[in-house]
């Protein structure tokens, strides 16, 4: 039974003001017995809406204050790991890595909620383009992200942008892995053979996607190249969605081949049994 949550967020992310500790009090609700908060950090974010300017800057050293003010409180219920959700984009890795390197995470996700400077959360992100081209830029920027920035953990939510495709548009492209295929093979290639991971992510079962990020296929393929490090995170902003449909995350990493999924410790992998 998967009972390690490895992606939620508190008060510290800008898209979240739930406090820390209540998050902390509904986990141990919900029989998890370990999790990690990945509080957002995204540099060179393009806020399009005027007064949220800096909302993905994290303020590290109060995030770190308020970690171990409560770590003690909790130990004996609940393990608690000090982790990040990375923004990255090309042009910031020797930023990112030095400021990666600065504080001990125990875990450390990376990202791409940013394609060529747009966040494809906002519909302009297609202005000018076909849904299917804006997919497969998404894809190719990762591609070079993983392959230029190797001081993370799990690649977070690999197919992201597919949540947000813009609703009036949906009848123009049906998202299918196959016709991303080749970019996400090498993605997954370089991640593998990089020992990084990627999360099956629970997020979009509770937002307007009703799927997972990334795709059962992705995850299937990730297993039949070979990969092995996966951890699983609901990307709970709410304390109602922290560890949201584990149950069938597990069935799902189960059907795929997996046998284990994964916690991590001052950046040290730890291996669960399903």
């Amino acid at each position: 039974m998967i009972t390690a949550d490895y992606h939620m967020h508190s008060f510290f992310s800008g898209d979240c003001d739930i406090p820390t500790e209540e998050m902390i009090q509904s986990c141990i609700r919900n029989g998890l017995t370990e999790i990690c908060f990945t509080e957002h950090h995204d540099p060179d974010y393009p806020y399009v809406i005027p007064g949220e300017e800096g909302m993905f800057l994290l303020n590290t050293e109060a995030y770190r204050k308020e970690y171990l003010r409560l770590l003690p409180l909790y130990e004996k219920s609940l393990k608690i790991r000090f982790g990040i959700e990375l923004g990255v984009q090309p042009g910031l890795y020797e930023m990112l890595d030095g400021f990666i390197n600065e504080w001990p995470f125990d875990f450390v996700i990376a990202s791409s909620h940013v394609c060529q400077k747009k966040d494809p959360y906002y519909p302009y992100y297609y202005d000018g383009i076909t849904i299917k081209q804006g997919i497969r830029d998404y894809f190719e920027e990762i591609l070079k992200n993983v392959s230029h920035f190797k001081n993370y953990n799990v690649y977070g939510h690999l197919d992201y942008i597919v949540r947000y495709i813009p609703k009036d548009r949906k009848d123009e492209y049906t998202y299918r892995f196959e016709d991303f295929k080749d970019v996400i093979e090498a993605i997954l290639k370089t991640i593998i053979a990089d020992g990084k991971g990627i999360e099956l992510n629970t997020g979009g079962l509770h937002k307007d996607y009703g799927n997972y990020n990334p795709c059962p296929e992705i995850i299937q393929f990730y297993k039949e190249l070979g990969g092995e490090i996966i951890t699983v995170g609901a990307d709970a902003h709410m304390p109602e969605h922290v560890g949201y449909a584990f149950e069938q995350a597990e069935n799902l990493l189960k059907e795929a081949g997996f046998k284990h999924y994964c916690s991590f410790k001052n950046r040290e992998i730890i291996m669960h049994n399903l």
